[in-house]
């Protein structure tokens, strides 16, 4: 009988331990991998991914949109989008505080992220 794996949430990805083992050391399953995709899918663009430098690197941990809006010569619409984005892949959470709202990286959705990207240095062969 097939050993039953239970599926993970976002909110497992905000826990202190990995999700799952590096790439580099065992197969991903299936239920994992369709969880994350939806992150680095995010991540793969440009704009998301210096969004998502700047909110993570945000002194005080998080960073009001209109600090984020003026980095770039887009529309601030064009900019909403893409921070909503990075809220749906679960980088990223918002709290709206007046009339701005405030970004704060998911930290342990980048552990998780960075847990599965890790690879071991292996001694140089001669």
């Amino acid at each position: 009988m097939p050993k039953q794996v239970a599926a993970l949430t976002l909110n497992d990805l905000n826990a202190a331990e990995p999700c799952c083992a590096p790439i580099t050391e065992s197969h991903l399953p299936a239920e994992t991998a369709a969880l994350l995709a939806p992150a680095f899918k995010a991540l793969g663009d440009p704009v998301r991914l210096r969004l998502m430098s700047m909110i993570a690197s945000a002194p005080g941990g998080e960073i009001c949109v209109c600090d984020l809006t003026p980095a770039f010569t887009l529309s601030g619409p064009t900019i909403s989008h893409h921070l909503k984005t990075l809220r749906e892949a679960g980088l990223v959470a918002a709290e709206r505080r007046g009339t701005w709202v405030y970004y704060r990286p998911q930290r342990g959705v980048l552990r998780q992220l960075a847990a599965l990207l890790t690879v071991e240095a292996t001694p140089a062969v001669r």
